[in-house]
């Protein structure tokens, strides 16, 4: 204690920031590391739908075949298509259902319901213990009842299902983005200025966990477009049972769809983050909204 007392000011102004450069020099070289490592895989997967694998030889037939719409005279790409189309369809009903369901809840455990609080967070991260395969077991005549006597076949019926995958996910990304937030407070100061608990929810507790709703949502959409065994249990398009099918025939064109589609969602969860970002971060208070 008397060595840190005796050591002059500018000695350890300079020993913090030779720390926060040290610090900063692992960062980078961390975030190099796992760049370098993610985009192997990445580059062998390209590398892959542009080299012929018996000869070597490097085209671009892959990539042409999946704009011509078939990979042979006999066989189309209108599935591969098909899953695409569903599989984002589902990612927009899965995230709204989710958010209906789970934001409202948990809002609930933390006002009124604290003696729920775990077994809601046992219901929501249970999905993590219980394979897929099981899943689909008890799934299966639920389906068929909803297939012939409520709805009908499609496969996007499956968002009900795929909100169980993503529960465990999104439930985490709220509760940290409610635990950074005074909720009591900031409810009950809206409450008595007379909002609705409609608006209370919209217009107070949304914009405050603005960056928790797109982690949830992009964790989401990330379980969705990536979910296959359900869809293939189930028999069911999605774009990962289109790529397996795919894949039987010509795995070049399977190979380059699925950089395609990888790229193109990474690119849409970007706009979307940049997009939410260019909002105000300012949090919302109770008089604000009134006011506005």
């Amino acid at each position: 204690m008397s060595a840190l007392v005796d050591t002059p000011a500018p000695a350890r102004v300079g020993a913090r920031k030779a720390a926060l450069r040290r610090q900063t020099a692992f960062r980078r070289v961390v975030y190099v590391v796992s760049l370098f490592l993610m985009a192997i895989p990445l580059v062998s997967l390209v590398e892959y739908s542009f080299r012929f694998p018996l000869t070597g030889a490097v085209n671009a037939d892959a990539w042409k075949k999946i704009f011509a719409g078939r990979t042979s005279e006999y066989t189309t790409l209108e599935n591969l298509w098909v899953g695409l189309t569903n599989s984002l369809i589902m990612c927009a009903i899965t995230v709204v259902i989710m958010v209906a369901l789970l934001l409202p809840t948990m809002v609930w455990v933390r006002l009124s319901g604290k003696q729920f609080s775990r077994f809601v967070e046992f219901v929501c991260l249970l999905p993590l213990t219980i394979p897929a395969v099981v899943l689909v077991v008890g799934l299966t005549p639920v389906y068929r009842f909803i297939s012939t006597q409520v709805l009908d076949s499609r496969a996007i019926w499956l968002s009900f299902a795929y909100v169980i995958l993503v529960l465990p996910f999104s439930y985490r990304s709220l509760d940290a983005g409610l635990r950074a937030m005074d909720l009591k407070t900031l409810v009950e100061a809206a409450r008595s200025f007379g909002a609705s608990w409609f608006t209370v929810m919209l217009r107070v507790i949304v914009p405050n966990i603005r960056a928790a709703l797109v982690s949830a949502s992009f964790l989401s959409c990330a379980v969705v477009l990536g979910e296959f065994t359900l869809a293939r249990l189930l028999a069911k398009d999605n774009l990962q049972t289109a790529l397996f099918v795919i894949n039987l025939s010509d795995s070049q064109v399977a190979a380059a769809m699925s950089f395609l589609a990888l790229a193109v969602t990474t690119v849409l969860l970007v706009v979307m983050d940049l997009l939410v970002n260019r909002v105000p971060s300012t949090p919302k208070t109770p008089a604000k909204v009134i006011s506005q």
